[in-house]
């Protein structure tokens, strides 16, 4: 027995605390796919923020007329051009580094606003239960039946003409149009969660010791809820970016000459007969933005899922 409990303090040293979230970094540090995401991704927001630094050209700028015309005929890459010019002889490299502050943006600040949403609507039916519940989960149903981006092009649609519209270039629009129409998912999410943790033993406790409800819901069941929400909310940035693409492309989203890649490839396509390259780079840039984002959201759903612990 003295020789075990001496044995016993040279073991405490290499026990170490670990918790959810510590296990969770330490397998998403081992996925290398995710950790490469992260490192595009990080690179692309750099980019964004350094726009006025690494750009050669400002975005809207026209460099060269043809014969006093404003279209350009000459779109292939070349060495004052890396990645070419559009029809209207802007530099694609520059518009392109100008419109990932755009894409990105929508992408990420569409997030805030599906997250308000969902967490009031989720949170207060799951919390509250009986009819509040039920109202908040078929006014949930309701917008459910509405496909995304059909809801989306109504809401464009019917303020493009007013002043929110035609503020920023149709920015601010965009970011109330996809987080209008996107906020079901996390508000499901977040009520399915609540309904599980709120019968817990702690949360039981809590309200025993005279805990207000406001205060269960900040402080026990939303934290409890964050890793699910982080993962839908990875994936639903690339979900924002495509949205924004599409709105673009069919000449209701972001507002030429604003350069954003949607509205690059809607540009490169009114000539792609003649060149492929106005549409592909802006192409590659979505693509590549879109399969960074969801190998960060599958690698940190493996991380996060305690079932693969």
């Amino acid at each position: 027995m003295s020789a075990t409990t001496e044995a016993l303090p040279a073991l405490r040293p290499q026990t170490r605390q670990r918790n959810l979230w510590t296990d969770a970094l330490r397998r998403l540090v081992k996925n290398r796919l995710a950790m490469v995401s992260g490192v595009v991704i990080l690179l692309l927001a750099l980019i964004a923020l350094l726009a006025p630094v690494i750009a050669p050209f400002e975005a809207r700028q026209q460099l060269y007329f043809t014969e006093g015309s404003r279209v350009c005929e000459q779109y292939s890459p070349s060495s004052k051009h890396w990645l070419g010019i559009d029809r209207d002889c802007r530099d694609t490299f520059s518009r392109l580094v100008y419109g990932a502050r755009i894409s990105l943006t929508v992408g990420i600040f569409t997030q805030f606003i599906v997250l308000t949403i969902g967490t009031l609507v989720g949170g207060t039916a799951g919390l509250l239960g009986g009819r509040w519940d039920n109202a908040m989960m078929r006014l949930t149903d309701i917008v459910y039946g509405f496909p995304d981006l059909l809801l989306i092009i109504l809401f464009s649609a019917a303020f493009s003409t007013s002043r929110l519209g035609r503020f920023s270039g149709g920015v601010f629009l965009i970011f109330l149009a996809i987080g209008v129409a996107s906020w079901v998912t996390i508000a499901r999410l977040i009520r399915g969660q609540i309904l599980s943790l709120k019968e817990r033993d702690f949360v039981l406790a809590a309200r025993a010791v005279g805990a207000s409800e406001g205060g269960i819901l900040r402080r026990h069941l939303l934290p409890n809820t964050l890793g699910p929400v982080i993962v839908a909310v990875t994936f639903g940035i690339p979900a924002a970016i495509f949205a924004e693409a599409a709105l673009s492309f069919i000449g209701i989203g972001i507002k030429p000459p604003t350069a954003s890649w949607g509205v690059m490839v809607a540009e490169g396509y009114q000539v792609i007969l003649v060149s492929v390259w106005p549409v592909l780079v802006p192409a590659i840039a979505i693509a590549t933005t879109m399969l960074s984002f969801t190998f960060l959201g599958d690698g940190l759903r493996d991380a996060l899922d305690p079932r693969t612990r």
